[in-house]
C-alpha cells in the first residue's frame, strides 16, 4: 500500500498535471537584460518586420525570442487578415505551420518510436510499408530506401506530387492512393547519394508511424507531444475538429477561387486534398507561446516543466547531421544548413531549424540556448511575398543581441 505521504504526493502531481492541461503551459517572461541580452538591439526587429509589412511581403507577423526557458521578446505586428476584412495581429494568433509541421509534429513523434525501439534508423521502409519499391540502378541493382534516408531528405524520392496527379493515376486522391503513388513513383537518385527536399519523405514517415502505432499521426502527436507538454493551441485540423477556441485565433491563408480564404484548413494541397489535414509534411497549427515551450523542451534535452517528450541523447541525435550525409546538412528531420536563409549570419554552427511555405520559421542554437520563432501568413491573401531574407535578418539581430553566455553554464 502507498504511504499517506506518497499518496498526497501522487495526488498533488496529478492535480498539477490537470491544472497545466486546463490552463496551458507557457514559458515565464523575463527582460532581455535578465537573460544576458540587449533590449535595445532586439528592438531593431521592429524595423525589419514593419518594412516587410509596408512592402506587402506579409500582412503581419509574430516574433518570439526564447533564451534558455524564458521568453525575452514577444511582439505582434500588422494584421492577421486583410481580406475580406482587416483584423489586427495579436500575440496569440494561431498559424498554419506548413513544413514546420515536419519538425514539431512528425519528427518529434517519430523520434519517440526510435528511442522506444519500435523503429531503427537503418530499417528499410518496406519493412513497414509492404511493396514500397527500392531504387534500381542502371546495373539493375536494387538499393532499399531506409528510415534515415527519409528523415535527411536523401531518399531520392521526388519533391512533391500534386493530388490531381494522384487522382488521375488512381481514380481518387486520398491517404491510401497518396502512399500508393509514393511507393511506386520514380526514384530520382540512389538513396544517400543526393539531396532532394521532399514532402513525400514525410508522408512516408507518417505512414510508417501509423502502421507501427495503429494511430493516426495527428492523434499520436496530439497525445504524446502536444498534450504531454500542456500546449493549448497546437493541433491538426482545427476546422474539421471544430476547435472553436483555436479557430477564432487562426490567421487565414490564401484566397480561393470561390472568394473565401482557407481558415483552419492546411494550405498545402497534398496535405489538404489527399491526406485530409492529417499529413506528415504539413498540417500543424500553433502559436508563438506554444512553440516557445517546444523549443525550450528541445534546448533542455527533451523536457520542460517536468514533462518529457524525448530523452537527452535522442535530442542530441536529432539535431546532429549523420556522418554519411554531412555534405547535405540535414539532421534528423531538421536543417543544420540554415544560416543562409533562416538562422542568419551569427548563430553557432550547432544551430538548426526549419521553415514553412506559408511563412513561419523556427531556429534554435543549443550553444547559446536561444530560439527564434517567426510566424507569418505570407500567402494571405495571395501567394506572392518572399519572406526569406527578413527571417534570416531577424535571426542575426537576435544573435547580435546576446551579450552574456548562458546563465545555466
Amino acid at each position: 500500500m502507498l504511504s499517506m505521504k506518497k499518496f498526497f504526493c501522487l495526488t498533488a502531481a496529478l492535480l498539477t498535471g490537470i491544472f497545466v492541461m486546463a490552463q496551458g503551459t507557457r514559458l515565464s517572461k523575463a527582460t532581455p537584460e535578465q537573460m544576458g541580452m540587449s533590449s535595445e538591439r532586439l528592438s531593431k526587429i521592429d524595423d525589419v518586420i514593419n518594412k516587410a509589412i509596408k512592402d506587402t511581403i506579409v500582412p503581419g507577423a509574430v516574433v518570439c525570442v526564447v533564451r534558455e526557458d524564458k521568453v525575452v521578446f514577444l511582439k505582434a505586428y500588422g494584421n492577421k487578415a486583410v481580406y475580406p476584412k482587416v483584423e489586427k495581429m495579436t500575440e496569440n494568433t494561431v498559424f498554419d505551420l506548413a513544413s514546420c509541421s515536419k519538425c514539431v509534429g512528425t519528427t518529434l513523434s517519430f523520434m519517440q518510436l526510435i528511442e522506444s525501439g519500435q523503429v531503427r534508423l537503418i530499417d528499410r521502409v518496406d519493412m513497414y510499408i509492404p511493396g514500397f519499391e527500392p531504387y534500381v540502378g542502371e546495373d539493375g541493382k536494387k538499393v532499399p530506401i531506409r528510415v534515415i534516408d527519409l528523415l535527411t531528405h536523401t531518399s531520392g524520392l521526388p519533391a512533391y506530387v500534386n493530388p490531381y496527379q494522384v487522382e488521375q493515376e488512381y481514380g481518387t486522391a486520398d491517404p491510401e492512393t497518396a502512399i500508393k503513388w509514393i511507393s511506386h513513383c520514380n526514384r530520382i537518385n540512389r538513396p544517400g547519394s543526393g539531396y532532394i527536399y521532399s514532402c513525400l519523405n514525410f508522408v512516408t514517415l507518417q505512414n510508417i508511424l501509423q502502421n507501427v502505432t495503429g494511430m493516426k499521426l495527428c492523434d499520436y502527436a496530439q497525445q504524446n507531444v502536444f498534450d504531454r507538454l500542456g500546449l493549448r493551441y497546437t493541433t491538426y485540423n482545427p476546422k474539421a475538429q471544430n476547435k472553436k477556441e483555436i479557430l477564432k485565433l487562426v490567421a487565414p491563408t490564401e484566397k480561393q477561387p470561390d472568394g473565401t480564404c482557407l481558415l483552419g484548413e492546411v494550405h498545402d494541397p497534398l496535405a489538404r486534398v489527399c491526406n485530409k489535414g492529417n499529413s506528415g509534411n504539413a498540417g500543424v497549427f500553433s502559436n508563438a507561446e506554444d512553440l516557445a515551450v517546444i523549443c525550450a523542451a528541445i534546448l533542455n534535452g527533451g523536457e520542460y516543466g517536468g514533462m518529457r517528450i524525448l530523452g537527452p541523447l535522442t535530442v542530441k541525435a536529432m539535431r546532429t547531421v549523420p556522418d554519411e550525409v554531412k555534405r547535405f546538412g540535414r539532421t534528423l528531420g531538421w536543417d543544420n544548413d540554415v544560416h543562409f536563409y533562416t538562422a542568419g549570419d551569427l548563430f553557432s554552427e550547432e544551430a538548426f531549424g526549419h521553415t514553412g511555405y506559408t511563412g513561419p520559421s523556427i531556429v534554435m542554437d543549443p550553444q547559446t540556448k536561444t530560439a527564434v520563432i517567426i510566424l507569418s501568413n505570407r500567402v494571405h491573401p495571395y501567394d506572392t511575398g518572399n519572406f526569406a531574407r527578413q527571417r534570416a535578418t531577424v535571426a542575426s539581430i537576435v544573435a547580435g543581441a546576446i551579450t552574456q553566455p548562458c546563465l545555466s553554464k
